[in-house]
């Protein structure tokens, strides 16, 4: 911008007393530091110095110049580390969502320490199973679990989960342990949202049609109901780790489990991703591996 061209050069000449000194400070030639402050005279139609061999002095011109151009650079020194506290720190509105079960478990305790570190940070966070759409819906962020559709979005894994096929030991001793798939048309098997189950058989993914006397969306009342000795069940490991780990369940059919799938952040492509998307994103990425099952 032509108004500021020769400015910096005037005030290091007009506080160092020196081209000589000033040029070092700003480490350019003496030759371009007098050619600017030339120009900007020119420009103002004022002299701003007096030059000798040995000194070079404010004129009356030059020192009234020299204190609004001594504000004006404070000002914009200001301007700029403001602009680097405010991509330092986390700050502003934060929106984003994360599936409802694993949301309440996991996400949503994390980002209250995550608010608690940084006060000037405003979030809202939507707990749902829908895929909103991130970008339409004004999100910053998305948690996802399993497999990703190739989309526009950035992702990043954070952690991963493993789905259990188990069952209260006081059932099996009822109806027996199945040892195969094709086993599971004798049992009772508890069913969520879906038909089907996830697993593996012979190194490929496939889904297995299943069926049984009790279907909710809810995994917590699912895992009650294997508590109670109703059937079988397959939960991701957030729902039945403890259960497992007591023994209060008891985990089946290990050789057609599924590979883990993985837990993710998605937020739309940016260049220049915001200080708390990003730090948000580093956080649940080390805070997460430590509340999955080992």
């Amino acid at each position: 911008m032509l108004a500021w061209e020769g400015v910096c050069e005037f005030v290091s000449v007009a506080e160092q007393g020196s081209f000589t000194r000033a040029a070092l400070a700003l480490s350019l030639s003496v030759a371009q530091v007098s050619r600017q402050v030339t120009r900007l005279e020119t420009r103002l139609g004022a002299q701003l110095l007096y030059r000798t061999t040995r000194h070079v002095t404010l004129t009356e011109t030059g020192q009234l110049y020299l204190q609004h151009c001594r504000q004006l650079l404070d000002s914009l020194a200001d301007a700029e580390r403001a602009v680097s506290q405010h991509l330092a720190v986390p700050q502003g509105t934060l929106k984003l969502t994360a599936p409802l079960a694993y949301g309440e478990s996991h996400i949503a305790p994390l980002i209250t320490a995550f608010g608690q570190q940084y006060p000037a940070l405003e979030i809202n966070l939507n707990l749902s199973n829908q895929l909103l759409d991130l970008v339409h819906d004004g999100y910053d962020l998305a948690i996802r679990i399993g497999h990703l559709a190739d989309s526009s979005l950035m992702a990043r894994r954070l952690a991963s989960r493993r789905q259990f096929i188990c069952a209260a030991p006081g059932y099996l001793a009822r109806h027996g342990i199945p040892n195969s798939l094709s086993e599971l048309e004798q049992h009772n098997c508890l069913l969520g949202s879906s038909e089907v189950w996830h697993v593996q058989e012979q190194g490929r993914r496939r889904l297995l049609r299943v069926r049984g006397s009790l279907r909710c969306n809810s995994g917590h009342a699912l895992v009650h109901a294997a508590l109670q000795q109703v059937g079988i069940v397959q939960l991701p490991d957030y729902y039945v780790a403890r259960h497992l780990q007591s023994g209060a369940l008891v985990a089946l059919l290990g050789a057609y489990q599924e590979p883990d799938e993985g837990i993710w952040a998605l937020y739309p492509h940016n260049r220049q991703l915001s200080p708390k998307v990003r730090m948000l994103v580093d956080f649940l990425a080390a805070e997460l591996p430590q509340r999955q099952l080992p």
